[in-house]
C-alpha cells in the first residue's frame, strides 16, 4: 500500500458524525503519514468550523435534509447540486477510497464516487441505519458497524463488526480530586453527569429543572451541560436555589475525560457516538432517548443496551416525573451501578478505528 493515499471522508451536520469521522482520518495519519485527506460537509454545519480546527481541509456542498416547510421544496435541486459539485470535487482531487460517516453530505458524495466508480467504505454508527446509507450500502465495498442484526438492510457479506472509532479526548485522565477541582465539586460526594449531546438537550433540561429543588436534600453534585439556549436559565434556577456549590451548569464540555473519570453516573442521549464513549469507560448510565431522531433510531439504540442490563432509560416526555427519581435510585444503589457498568463494557471497542483503517486499505486494494 503506497503510503501518499488520497482518502475523501463524508458526512457530518452533529458531533455524533463527526468525531468518528476525524477518529478515522487521525488512524489513517497514524498509519500513513503521507496521506492526504479531504472532508466534504455541508455547508452551514458544524462540520465546516470542527473539521478545520482537527487539522483538516473541508469542502461544502449546498444541502440539507428533509423539513416540514417550504424550503423541502427545493431540496430535489440542492440534491442534483451537491451530487454535481461533488462529482466535481472527487475529479480534482482523485481519492483512492470515499468513506461516508452518514450525514447530509455523505449521501452525495457517495453517489458522486459510485457515479466515477471510486471504491467505498461507509461507517454505520447506529443500529438502524438511515435512508441514505441503506441506499448507498448497496454499491459499498464494505460497511462498518457497530451493532449487530444489520444484515436486514446490508449484504451480509460486506459488514465487518469494528465498533464506533472515539474521539481521542475521551479516555480516563488524572485523579478523582484533580478532576472534582477542574469542576468546582467536592471529590468525596457522588458526582452525577448530565451531556445532552453539542447542543443541549431540552428534554433532559426540563426533566431536571422541575425536580432541582430535590437536590437540596441529597448529597448528589451534578455537572449539568445544558447547551447555549438552556444556559441562561439554568444558572438562574440553581442560584434561586442556592445550589451553586452542587450544581454546575456549562454551556459545553471540553475536558470530557475529566467529567468521565469524575462521574459516578451519567445520565445521556442515546446517540451512538455518546453509548461507544460510555461502553469504553463503563459508566452506569440512564439513556433518554432522542424521539425525533432519524426513524427513533436512538430509542432502538438504548433498548439494546437496556434489554442486555447494561443501561436504565427514561423516555423523553417522562424526564420531568421520572428523571431524577431514576438519577436518585441508581446513585443510591452500588450494586445496580456495578451490573450496569459491567455489562456496558461488553459494548466498548477501543481499536475501532484501526479496524475500520484495515477494511478501507481491503476496499483500496481489491
Amino acid at each position: 500500500m503506497k503510503d501518499n493515499l488520497k482518502v475523501v471522508i463524508s458526512g457530518g451536520g452533529t458531533g455524533g458524525h463527526i468525531f468518528p469521522a476525524i477518529a478515522i482520518a487521525d488512524a489513517l495519519k497514524r498509519r500513513f503519514p503521507e496521506a492526504d485527506i479531504l472532508f466534504i460537509g455541508a455547508k452551514g454545519r458544524m462540520e465546516m468550523e470542527r473539521v478545520p480546527k482537527a487539522g483538516y481541509p473541508i469542502k461544502g456542498l449546498w444541502i440539507s435534509g428533509m423539513t416540514k416547510d417550504l424550503k423541502s421544496l427545493i431540496l430535489p435541486v440542492k440534491l442534483i447540486d451537491s451530487i454535481n459539485r461533488a462529482i466535481a470535487i472527487l475529479k480534482r482531487f482523485k481519492p483512492d477510497v470515499v468513506i461516508g460517516v452518514g450525514g447530509f453530505a455523505s449521501g452525495p458524495t457517495l453517489m458522486a464516487a459510485n457515479y466515477l466508480s471510486i471504491p467505498t467504505v461507509i461507517q454505520e454508527q447506529n443500529s438502524y441505519p438511515g435512508k441514505t446509507n441503506r441506499n448507498v450500502g448497496k454499491k459499498a465495498k464494505a460497511i462498518c458497524v457497530a451493532y449487530d442484526h444489520l444484515d436486514q438492510w446490508f449484504p451480509a457479506e460486506k459488514i465487518h463488526f469494528t465498533g464506533n472509532p472515539l474521539r481521542a479526548n475521551i479516555a480516563l485522565n488524572g485523579t478523582r480530586e484533580e478532576a472534582a477541582e477542574y469542576f468546582q465539586l467536592d471529590a468525596n460526594r457522588p458526582v452525577a453527569l448530565l451531556v445532552g449531546g453539542s447542543q443541549g438537550a431540552l428534554g433532559i433540561n426540563k426533566g431536571i429543572s422541575a425536580q432541582l429543588a430535590a437536590f437540596k436534600g441529597n448529597d448528589l453534585q451534578l455537572i449539568w451541560q445544558t447547551g447555549k439556549t438552556y444556559y441562561d436559565k439554568a444558572i438562574s434556577e440553581v442560584e434561586a436555589l442556592g445550589l451553586e456549590a452542587q450544581v454546575k451548569p456549562t454551556v459545553f464540555i471540553d475536558r470530557m475525560d475529566l467529567a468521565y473519570g469524575l462521574a459516578d453516573v451519567v445520565i445521556s442521549r442515546a446517540g451512538a457516538m455518546s453509548i461507544s464513549e460510555l461502553a469504553l469507560v463503563q459508566k452506569p448510565v440512564i439513556f433518554v432517548p432522542l424521539p425525533t431522531a432519524a426513524e427513533d433510531h436512538q430509542t432502538k439504540n438504548a433498548l439494546q443496551l437496556v434489554e442486555a442490563g447494561a443501561a436504565l432509560m427514561v423516555r423523553n416526555a417522562e424526564t420531568e416525573q421520572e428523571l431524577v427519581p431514576t438519577l436518585f435510585k441508581l446513585k443510591d444503589d452500588p450494586d445496580l451501578q456495578g451490573t450496569l457498568s459491567s455489562n456496558i463494557g461488553k459494548f466498548a471497542r477501543p481499536n475501532a478505528a484501526d479496524d475500520i483503517v484495515d477494511q478501507i486499505i481491503k476496499a483500496i486494494e481489491a
